[in-house]
């Protein structure tokens, strides 16, 4: 380690190839390296309020890793390295599994989610559980980024109470960008990796639907949903979609890759922008011209003005919960077994339960048709179809291009969600002044570009992320002190 500096100070920006490199030359240990974290969490993270609980594990699990290392070496890029996981991602262990909710607050999973198992095997420390928006914003309408009823509200490490935290891996967000763990897993249905790390100034990479397993995760959409890695580099980034996934996707991590990038800007989603926002969208296209990309300006896609059919999650996500929770441990802790029995909890204990109320719960609630059915089925082609041949494919495809450039947020990725193509934000500046959301939090503060592309391109998006990070190494950690 470096001499007279504590181990808390040198894990602030810390990436995963130094911890490994210090681990393997014996400097720190997988231990010291998790109490680490789990300080800095006790420290700073009353105030946060982005990790629900610790694992009580963390420190034996290190210690054994730690003893591992020594007899048997490495597992490999993760071994030892701790990692935060989103509320809606299950684990069989003595952590809950809660999506954010009271109802499920005592829930122990029956087995790890697929991509938790894969951690294991890979020797990563499961840090704890993060914070979201309760049942990934899929509960009311007006409900705040950030807030779950177990909770409570999950604010930003640069500007606690005022700035806005993103969709519903924020807690994920907030941690990493906190240094309060190495990386994070958040989960995506529609912007809730994207939006989130780019508010926090951190990477977030959403994969191609199906590049990841599902299993284990508490649903939204089978046709949207993924989850995905946030960490403070591309690199990062790269390490863990790769250990999800079994792809190395670190030769990807190109640094001239610009030079023969061809990439469009969709002008008809830059429309939303506050002027300072769209000035970090503007200097970005400069800089990608800079660094020798050709740009096509501007780049119509035949979605455009499409009206998404919101029915359909509706449809999903009544039948998904219903499997999840049917399929639970039975324990005096946990009566809920339907999505019925969820809103009926939560009448029951509304004053604590139902601070925005439950209309979206309620709403799916009402819903007839299952995902088996003729009409849900066509519908949901026509919708892929649409945000596919007359969206993000057509676009790519007409000019030749590599991707997208979009700005990182919610609705402005809305193709990209309904296509289940993959997305990736990186830094790109920071907006001094702003309108306040429309959930009543400030536009101020960080803000990302995102890079979108065609079915299992995350090589090609990882290659630009890298080169625009490179470039400008806008990130910055937040004070907390």
């Amino acid at each position: 380690m470096c001499e007279n500096v504590k181990l808390e100070q040198w894990i602030i920006e810390a990436d995963i190839g130094s911890m490994r490199l210090a681990m393997e030359d014996g400097r720190i240990s997988s231990e010291r390296l998790t109490e680490a974290y789990l300080n800095r969490i006790k420290k700073f993270d009353g105030k946060l309020r982005s990790v629900l609980e610790v694992n009580p594990d963390a420190l034996e699990i290190a210690r054994e890793l730690d003893r591992e290392r020594i007899e048997k070496g490495s597992r490999g890029p993760l071994h030892g390295i701790p990692i935060l996981l989103k509320d809606n991602i299950a684990t069989k262990d003595r952590m809950h599994t809660s999506a954010g909710s009271l109802a499920l607050a005592e829930s122990v999973a029956g087995a790890d989610a697929a991509l938790v198992e894969r951690l294991r095997h890979t020797g990563a420390v499961l840090l704890g559980k993060t914070n979201m928006t309760e049942w990934a914003n899929f509960m009311a309408d007006g409900m705040w980024s950030g807030y779950s009823a177990r909770g409570g509200q999950t604010l930003h490490p640069y500007g606690p109470g005022e700035l806005f935290v993103g969709g519903s891996s924020s807690g994920s967000a907030v941690a990493v960008a906190a240094n309060l763990a190495a990386a994070a897993i958040g989960t995506e249905t529609d912007g809730s990796i994207i939006e989130p790390a780019s508010q926090n100034m951190v990477v977030g990479i959403k994969p191609t639907i199906g590049l990841i397993s599902r299993s284990g995760i508490i649903p939204i959409s089978h046709r949207q949903d993924t989850a995905g890695p946030i960490a403070r580099t591309v690199t990062d980034a790269a390490i863990l979609l790769g250990t999800l996934t079994e792809i190395d996707y670190t030769p990807y991590l190109d640094a001239t890759y610009l030079k023969q990038a061809r990439i469009g800007i969709p002008r008809f989603y830059y429309r939303r922008l506050h002027k300072e926002r769209l000035a970090i969208m503007e200097e970005a296209i400069a800089m990608l011209k800079e660094q020798g990309a050709t740009i096509i300006d501007d780049v119509k896609l035949p979605c455009e003005d499409a009206e998404w059919e919101d029915e359909l999650l509706a449809i999903e996500f009544k039948q998904g919960v219903n499997d999840y929770l049917s399929a639970l441990p039975i324990t005096p802790d946990v009566s809920v077994r339907s999505l019925r029995d969820v809103i009926a909890f939560n009448k029951e204990h509304a004053e604590a339960a139902l601070k925005y109320g439950q209309g979206v719960l309620e709403w799916s609630e009402t819903m007839t048709l299952t995902t088996n059915d003729p009409a849900y089925l066509a519908r949901a082609a026509r919708t892929k179809e649409r945000a596919r041949e007359q969206g993000i494919d057509y676009a790519l495809n007409e000019h030749r291009l590599d991707a997208l450039l979009l700005p990182a947020m919610h609705d402005e990725q809305d193709p990209a969600a309904k296509a289940g193509y993959p997305l990736i934000t990186v830094p790109a500046g920071w907006s001094e002044n702003g309108y306040r959301h429309p959930n009543e939090f400030s536009t101020r503060g960080p803000f990302g570009i995102a890079f979108a592309g065609t079915a299992y391109s995350e090589p090609t998006l990882i290659r630009l992320a890298y080169s625009f990070e490179q470039a400008t190494k806008s990130r910055f950690p937040p004070d907390l002190e």
